[in-house]
């Protein structure tokens, strides 16, 4: 099979697409035919890993039809169309087959099509366990999402108008348009304008009742700025100082939120929330409820340069490869 190769730790530049051989499927895990594979910030980040062997196969993302299962794998059979974010742990997406652990697989809807499956998997699940599973949102008002034009932001703001929340982004101005479309209230220039004060407006001083921070550490941290009494802050990227905040005074709530800490923590159930996560937001996409920002699709042979692209923090929605 033909599949992305990093040898040693290489900057994406350095990988190659090369034959290897096809993997076969162990106990508990299906062989999936690679069908399309999301282009996401950790695969052109994360580079290197302690646990991996090189040449190791990059990518987290990836839909396709179920070619083969081992022993105890009772959540899908051969033929299944399915989608899964995969363990950044083992060798991923950006092959043309690839074993995965059934226990995290979704099943794709017969209305979604690969493309789109790819495209709600690693961003999607994101903002899923921030905004609906991490956060209450009873009874809240106000949301900032950090990046509203990109795919975590975009699904994030997406899902909070689902709940009734309304929505302020940070955006450069082209992209002010993209986001209102999504459902963004309030567009914030991150670049022209001051956050903290254009949110403070916005709630008439009050603060946000809820922040979804995509971007880093020190946004974060300027996040409690932002925050109202009790209001809670997700973070991605990089946790927020909390020393900042003295005791007893802003009262608010962090949580962390890591895809990849499923696999890691090895707990069954936790394992088993991702297919959880994908199969709702698949449902979402069938009704027509949710849009999977596919803004572009190429050929698996370009996946560098999409990622390319991609780092360079100036793409709205999902680049999708095929194979």
């Amino acid at each position: 099979m033909k599949a992305w190769l990093n040898h040693a730790g290489d900057t994406i530049n350095q990988w190659t697409f090369e034959e290897v051989e096809t993997p076969t499927p162990g106990e508990g895990q299906a062989m999936i035919r690679v069908q399309a594979a999301a282009l996401n910030p950790v695969d052109y980040k994360a580079t290197k890993n302690p646990a991996w062997t090189y040449p190791h196969i990059p990518g987290v993302d990836l839909t396709g039809i179920v070619e083969q299962v081992g022993e105890n794998v009772t959540e899908v059979e051969p033929g299944d169309r399915v989608a899964i974010h995969t363990n950044l742990q083992k060798n991923g997406a950006f092959a043309e087959y690839a074993v995965v652990d059934a226990r995290a697989l979704a099943k794709i809807p017969d209305a979604v099509s690969f493309t789109e499956a790819a495209a709600i998997l690693c961003a999607g699940m994101t903002a899923y366990e921030a905004i609906v599973q991490k956060m209450n949102t009873t009874g809240k008002e106000t949301i900032l999402i950090h990046a509203g034009a990109g795919g975590v932001g975009g699904i994030g703001i997406q899902l909070a108008k689902r709940l009734g929340l309304s929505v302020a982004t940070t955006a450069s101005t082209e992209n002010h348009d993209w986001v209102k479309k999504l459902g963004a209230d309030l567009a914030i220039d991150y670049k022209k304008e001051n956050v903290t004060e254009a949110i403070r407006n916005w709630t008439n001083g009050r603060g946000a009742d809820l922040i979804f921070n995509t971007v880093g550490r020190d946004e974060a941290t300027a996040d409690f700025g932002r925050l109202a009494f009790s209001g809670q802050l997700a973070f991605i990227a990089g946790g927020p100082d909390q020393s900042v905040v003295k005791p007893f005074t802003l009262s608010p709530s962090v949580h962390e939120v890591a895809l990849a800490a499923a696999y890691a923590s090895e707990d069954d159930r936790a394992i088993r929330n991702l297919g959880h996560m994908a199969n709702e937001l698949l449902k979402l996409v069938a009704a027509k409820e949710l849009d999977p920002l596919v803004t572009e699709e190429i050929p698996a042979a370009d996946i560098v340069k999409g990622l390319q692209r991609l780092s360079e923090r100036h793409v709205r929605g999902k680049i999708i490869a095929t194979f």
